[in-house]
Order: C-alpha cells, then sequence, then structure tokens
C-alpha cells in the first residue's frame, strides 16, 4: 500500500535501501569513532592525507570512513578537506557529552548480539549475552554515557525551578537527579536505587560536589516502599525492566510517596499509537529484547498504569535521541 499522494509509478525504492544498507553506515560510524577520526577533526579541518596521518589509517581507508561520514551528514567537505558537522562537534568532538563510548558500546556488544535476532524472531527468546569483564566494562560504559544523553536532553526539556524535595526512585544512573539539582540550587534529592547501585552512586555525587543535598536509601527496586511526601518523583529506566504487575506495584507504591498535586517523570522508550511510530522507540524494543528479553511498553498500557496506580497523565516529551516522558501529577 503506497502513501497519500504516491502511487507505483511514483514511488521509488529509496527508502527500502536506505534501511536496508543502514548497517552499512553504522559499522563505518562506529570505526570512524574508533579509530579517531571525529577527534582528530576536532583539532581543526584536514584533508585526506592528514586525516589519515592524524589517525594512522591508509589514505585509502581515511578516504572511505571520511566519505561516508560526509554523505551521512556527520562531516561537512569543501575543496578536498573535512570538518566536523554541529551535532559531530557538540557529540563527538569531546566535548563534555562525548558519545564515543555509547558508540563502542553498539559496536563490541550490541550490534554482534543483534545477529542473534533471527533467532529470537523464530523463536521469541533472546539472544545469549556472553559477557567477561572486558566486556562488562564497555557495556557498562556505553549504557551509562546514553542515560546521561537522556538526563541532559531531560534537563533542557524540563523546568525543575519550581520543586524542591525530588525522589529518584530505581533508576540505574544518577545523572537525571545531578540535572534537576544543578539546575536547582534550592532542590534536594532521595536516591531510593538497588544496593548494586548506591556506590556508584555517591561516588557521581561527589565528584558533583552535591553529596550534601542528598540522601541514599538501598532497596530493591521492585520491592522498594520509599514513603515521604515528595513534590517530583523521577522514574528513569525503569518499566522495561519489570513486567505489567510489578510495573503498577512500583507505580503504586511511587504515589504514596508523593504529597497531592506532585509531579511524577516517568522516562523510557515507549510504543505510541500515532499513525508513523517513532523509530528510536521502536528499534530499541528489538534491542531490549535480543539483548535480555527487556520489554518497550505501549504508551497506552502504560497511562492505564499511571492512572490505577492515582497519577494523571498530563504530558508527553519526547527528547532528541532519547526516550520519551510521561509526565503525570498525583491525584
Amino acid at each position: 500500500m503506497t502513501e497519500p499522494g504516491t502511487s507505483a509509478e511514483t514511488a521509488t525504492p529509496d527508502r527500502i535501501l536506505d534501511v536496508a544498507i543502514g548497517y552499512m553506515g553504522a559499522k563505518q560510524l562506529f570505526a570512524a569513532a574508533r579509530c579517531g577520526v571525529f577527534r582528530a577533526l576536532a583539532e581543526g579541518e584536514h584533508d585526506i592525507a592528514q586525516l589519515a596521518s592524524a589517525t594512522g589509517l591508509s589514505e585509502r581507508m581515511a578516504r572511505i570512513l571520511a566519505d561516508s561520514m560526509n554523505a551521512l551528514g556527520l562531516l561537512e567537505r569543501r575543496d578536498g578537506r573535512y570538518r566536523l558537522a554541529p551535532d559531530a562537534a557538540a557529540y563527538l568532538g569531546g566535548g563534555e557529552l562525548d558519545l564515543h563510548p555509547f558508540l563502542a558500546f553498539l559496536n563490541e556488544i550490541s550490534y554482534g548480539h543483534w545477529l542473534q535476532f533471527d533467532t529470537a524472531v523464530d523463536t521469541s527468546e533472546p539472544g545469549r549475552l556472553e559477557m567477561d569483564e572486558d566486556r562488562w566494562k564497555a557495556f557498562m560504559a556505553g549504557v551509562m554515557r546514553y542515560n546521561a544523553l537522556h538526563a541532559a536532553m531531560l534537563a533542557r526539556s524540563f523546568d525543575f525551578g519550581p520543586y524542591r524535595d525530588l525522589l529518584d526512585l530505581g533508576g540505574l544512573a544518577p545523572d537525571f537527579a545531578i540535572g534537576a539539582l544543578e539546575a536547582n540550587p534550592g532542590l534536594s534529592a532521595r536516591f531510593v536505587f538497588d544496593p548494586a547501585s548506591t556506590e556508584s552512586v555517591a561516588r557521581a555525587l561527589e565528584a558533583a560536589g552535591l553529596a550534601d543535598r542528598v540522601r541514599i536509601d538501598p532497596a530493591p527496586t521492585d520491592a522498594a516502599d520509599p514513603g515521604g511526601e515528595h513534590d517530583l518523583v523521577m522514574v528513569n529506566h525503569v518499566i522495561h525492566r519489570f513486567d505489567a504487575a510489578q510495573n503498577r506495584a512500583i507505580l503504586a507504591r511511587a504515589r504514596s510517596a508523593a504529597r497531592p498535586g506532585a509531579t511524577l517523570l516517568l522516562l523510557d522508550f515507549l510504543l505510541d499509537g500515532d499513525d508513523r511510530q517513532r523509530p528510536i522507540d521502536a528499534l530499541h524494543a528489538g534491542e531490549y529484547f535480543v539483548i535480555d528479553g527487556t520489554v518497550v511498553y505501549p504508551e497506552s498500557e502504560v497511562r492505564q498504569w499511571l492512572t490505577a496506580a492515582g497519577w494523571r497523565p498530563r504530558e508527553v516529551l519526547a527528547l532528541p535521541g532519547s526516550p520519551r516522558v510521561l509526565v503525570a501529577e498525583a491525584v
């Protein structure tokens, strides 16, 4: 079936081919990052010979990677000289939020795991996640850097100014609350995180100079009952890790820890009901399943859980390059 305004005669195969060869662009992006192409160009524009010298690549391979990144829009080219496009400069040029660790995770862990996807489709079983110490380090470095991106996008999109008492319930990374604390000097925060995460959270808060404004209460996420009268509650990257019954209980206990009128920020990838699904959410449904069998839930189902738990959904924030945030109010 063709889209409105098209016919079989006017339709082209471009989109099919762009999707089908997408792995070629991904692998060349990973290679360009791994070989230092973006970091070299962060120092200034280069021609191919200069880029090869700066990265240790052959001129042939430097041209292949530079041209592919130019074709994908990540490098700009003029008169045979290459420079970083604005998004590559911001996120691959050695800035504060450098996505190189996330690309390394995709290359070293995720990409290989996707080779099991056909079997996962045929059996409805996730792939086998075979890890050693080095792979776990790459895994955690990449996932935490991706979380840092999500937190930065949330801090840009949500006003933390009106709040005074934040509960961060069950997340895996402190970056979201750190962003809120940095945005609002009058805010205090309480972390109720799994005991396995609390030591790394404490280190991050100490490094950020925020330890005196927080409290950390270790508790398993699926059993935590934090209580309190918080005016802001975060539930970040929690629901995809649990089944529906567990999520209903987690959200009910989150409501019990919030005062009437408090705000909930529920951040995760969600499947929408629009005519065209937002790609990043749908693609992560496959990623989460093949990696470890976790779930990207329909937004409509999550809204039902929220309503049953005493939260009134208010709006949805679609964060750039990141999950969506369901914003709800305690009733």
